[in-house]
């Protein structure tokens, strides 16, 4: 029987989702957990591998076993074995077709910042402090130039592994309230890195470092050194994917 579940995680303690031979990733304890209520050895795939220090509260994995539990079985008994900063927030059976990973058809990241003088004790591990002024504005209309399908080549990792660079983003959108400015973006998929090049290049536009055309430039370079620094990881939040409704998943999360 194949399971899907929905996994939020604070991703500070961990290198990332993937499973490591060294070092801890969120599909260890997650597949930990999962054994432990199924008695037998549990393989998870998601829909995403997040980067260390990445967090997610939209991240879905499914698993098979053999083993016949409860939506509400799956769910409790995972959490109760699960550290606290990792939770599974719904559980469901779904069909042999359905794959968390290549039945997406979209994944949506956030990523925030706290601009203002002052750093954040509280929000330490889950924003971007930067104290110099930025205009949300000018982010958001360069932001604009990487809506469609293009080669992001300039805004993925060196050591990316992705057969081509070409992804799709359908909607980016940079806003502020107040102190905190919230970039948003939904691609088909990722690339390494992807989200966090674009938010420190768009940064550069934001301080007035460069044009809003800039980003244009930077995208039709197809190189890496052309943009701006990458955001580091801790702002970043995988909040939902999107599955075809025939599926009968719950909606994609928001939060």
């Amino acid at each position: 029987m194949r399971t899907a579940l929905g996994i939020e995680y604070d991703g500070t303690s961990y290198n990332g989702w993937q499973r490591q031979k060294t070092g801890l990733g969120v599909q260890q304890r997650v597949e930990e957990a999962l054994a432990i209520v199924a008695n037998e050895n549990v393989e998870v795939v998601c829909a995403g591998r997040t980067d260390t220090g990445v967090h997610a509260s939209g991240q879905v994995v499914h698993f098979d076993s053999q083993s016949e539990r409860s939506n509400r079985g799956w769910l409790l008994g995972a959490n109760t074995n699960l550290p606290a900063d990792i939770a599974v927030t719904w559980a469901q059976p779904v069909d042999d077709e359905f794959h968390a990973r290549f039945s997406a058809t979209a994944r949506r990241y956030r990523y925030l910042i706290l601009n203002r003088l002052q750093r954040s004790a509280l929000h330490r591990d889950r924003a971007w402090w930067v104290y110099e002024p930025l205009d949300a504005e000018r982010m958001h209309e360069a932001a604009q130039h990487l809506v469609g399908k293009h080669d992001f080549s300039a805004f993925r990792a060196a050591g990316c592994q992705a057969r081509t660079a070409v992804r799709e983003i359908s909607q980016i959108a940079v806003t502020r309230c107040d102190d905190w400015l919230t970039l948003e973006v939904t691609a088909n998929a990722f690339l390494q890195h992807m989200v966090r090049n674009i938010t420190g290049t768009l940064a550069a536009v934001g301080q007035g470092e460069q044009d809003i055309d800039w980003i244009g430039t930077v995208l039709a370079s197809r190189d890496r050194k052309a943009g701006g620094i990458a955001a580091p990881p801790h702002g970043l939040t995988l909040v939902g994917v999107d599955y075809p409704e025939s599926f009968g998943l719950p909606a994609a999360g928001c939060c």
